[in-house]
């Protein structure tokens, strides 16, 4: 039987009535073969990821190859690392086993040769964290000179504006940890004192310049997964870093730890974002301040100009789970 091009015109329309826009466009934007995403085109565009070293697997794998065709297909500058960098112990030393068989066989793509910035996670802790500051040395992509750092980028639109990463370290903000027989040896010594001052100051300057704050640590202050919404760890990093980002007008609080993608609002001006699920997905639900919430393999796109942050939310197939804009 040919085809009834009225019949056909009829079922798009009986789509689309029963569509969201936000549905259609993620439809369409997941039918692009080819991974490319409708983004400004003097936006600079960045992958945040987490979660993921397990040599290869749990669809390591294949988020990896996602992130790869994603990145090739929208340009994407550098990448964002949301801890928990090695699993399950972090790694021993520079030479760890893990270096080769979690990280470079199976992140090979050159697309993904550019840039990462790299925060620590719970799991790192495990091991030396140091190893992996050591491995900056190494690798030309790993970026981590301390146990946290900033790093500025100059917006691709020609405004003279900038982007500012604060990457910090919260384990050390975990009182718990200290007594903790695993990770207690690799969090004494440090100096939170220090380091909420050093955030303080990062935040503070600069301010004609830099258009976009965003701080990147591992553990959320707020997450609709049922098992950490109350947490100790999450409770200690809300209680001691929450009030600082909304007095210096942070964007965006990026974050790994639980293994899903999520986006939560919980005050006007901060957008908090997980995501956590590189290489494992667990439960994640929705509270009242969540906007988005998804148990699944998967990364994030963001692209920033001037005017505005624009976030893709990826699973492993390359279809766009959710998209939102962050506007002044």
């Amino acid at each position: 039987m040919k085809n009834n091009p009225n019949l056909l015109a009829f079922l798009l329309l009986v789509f689309l009535a029963f569509s969201s826009p936000l549905d259609y466009c993620i439809a369409q934007e997941g039918l692009n073969n080819e991974g490319k995403l409708e983004i400004p085109e003097d936006a600079l565009n960045f992958i945040v990821f987490g979660d993921w070293g397990r040599f290869g697997d749990d669809h390591q794998k294949e988020v990896s190859n996602q992130m790869a065709k994603t990145a090739k297909a929208n340009d994407v500058r550098f990448f964002i690392v949301t801890g928990d960098n090695f699993y399950p112990k972090g790694v021993a030393s520079i030479h760890d086993p893990h270096w080769k068989y979690s990280l470079e066989d199976i992140y090979t793509d050159f697309a993904l040769q550019r840039e990462w910035f790299v925060v620590l996670g719970n799991h790192d802790y495990m091991g030396d964290p140091d190893a992996q500051i050591a491995y900056s040395d190494i690798s030309r992509r790993w970026v981590m000179p301390s146990r946290y750092y900033s790093k500025e980028f100059n917006l691709s639109d020609g405004s003279g504006k900038s982007i500012k990463f604060a990457m910090i370290d919260t384990n050390p903000l975990i009182p718990e940890f200290y007594s903790n027989l695993e990770y207690g040896p690799n969090v004494r010594g440090q100096d939170t004192t220090a380091q909420k001052a050093w955030l303080a100051k990062e935040l503070a300057e600069d301010q004609e310049k830099v258009e976009w704050k965003i701080v990147v640590g591992h553990h959320p202050m707020y997450t609709g997964s049922d098992k950490r919404q109350e947490g100790y760890d999450t409770r200690r990093i809300r209680r001691c870093l929450d009030e600082m980002l909304v007095e210096n007008e942070v964007d965006v609080y990026l974050a790994g730890h639980d293994h899903s993608l999520q986006h939560l609002i919980p005050h006007q001006g901060v957008h908090h974002f997980i995501s956590g699920s590189a290489s494992e997905k667990t439960q994640a639900g929705m509270v009242p301040i969540s906007e988005f919430s998804a148990s699944a393999y998967g990364f994030m796109l963001l692209s920033v100009n001037q005017e505005k942050i624009l976030v893709h939310v990826l699973d492993e197939n390359g279809q766009v789970l959710y998209k939102t804009e962050i506007t002044k």
